[in-house]
């Protein structure tokens, strides 16, 4: 997809989540979310959060000063915590603003700065445009992490697409040594014809699904369901994701 594109999706992404804000009650928002030690209020900051931190790598490709992501990871996670127990109507309308301030940053971007080299915060370096690549992700899986009724099953098609395939190129481009229980298998899309190999060998283990059913897997929001393994058994654990995107 054209990164322009996208952005109209991150403002239809943004609005579902705060769609699924607006349903939950205050206690409900101080419940527990699918992130371990966050509540749902952690998952909403954070969403809010993250369009703050890459409106600055967009505003660092623009006037070519560095500005980091976020300026250390002690002070992300003490905004998370501070912004986490605020009342629902003042976490939707801070989504729906960082959201927007993100979406008009983009869409203003001068087309020579496109290219221009930012970093992500765990430190490798990508062109300005693929910041919002990077946002997409952080709009469906944490939308998924409310735990509040919106799963993969409801991630547009557009996304899967994409964020499918990208992740299995990703995760070939890993050394192996961050491979972890993947290492020496072959994953494949069957809906999308899309395969990653990692290590693997004729005869090797493979696991293969849908796309969706794979980034659901791959990206820890889901067990695996609609994922078969050959040879039969316990599905291997991916590594952390996203991981660092193999174009650049």
């Amino acid at each position: 997809m054209d990164w322009r594109d996208v952005i109209d999706e991150l403002d239809a992404g943004t609005e579902r989540i705060a769609g699924t804000l607006g349903g939950l009650t205050e206690p409900e928002l101080r419940g527990p979310s699918a992130l371990p030690g966050w509540s749902r209020g952690h998952v909403a900051t954070h969403i809010a959060r993250n369009a703050d931190s890459l409106w600055n790598l967009l505003e660092w490709a623009r006037t070519g000063v560095e500005i980091p992501q976020y300026p250390s990871i002690d002070r992300r996670n003490a905004d998370l915590d501070a912004g986490a127990g605020r009342g629902g109507a003042e976490l939707i309308a801070d989504v729906r603003a960082t959201g927007a301030r993100f979406a008009e940053q983009a869409r203003a971007l001068p087309a020579d700065v496109w290219e221009a080299p930012v970093k992500a915060m765990q430190g490798w370096p990508h062109p300005a445009w693929y910041t919002v690549f990077r946002r997409w992700n952080e709009v469906e899986a944490h939308h998924v992490d409310l735990a509040a009724g919106y799963g993969p099953a409801d991630w547009p098609e557009s996304y899967v697409r994409w964020a499918s395939a990208a992740t299995l190129a990703d995760l070939a481009a890993l050394p192996d040594g961050q491979r972890g229980e993947l290492a020496g298998y072959r994953i494949t899309a069957t809906d999308y014809g899309k395969a990653a190999d990692l290590g693997w060998t004729a005869g090797g283990p493979e696991a293969s699904g849908s796309g969706r059913a794979l980034l659901g897997w791959l990206s820890g929001r889901t067990d695996g369901s609609g994922v078969h393994v050959r040879p039969e058994g316990t599905r291997p654990v991916s590594p952390p994701w996203p991981h660092r995107s193999a174009a650049f």
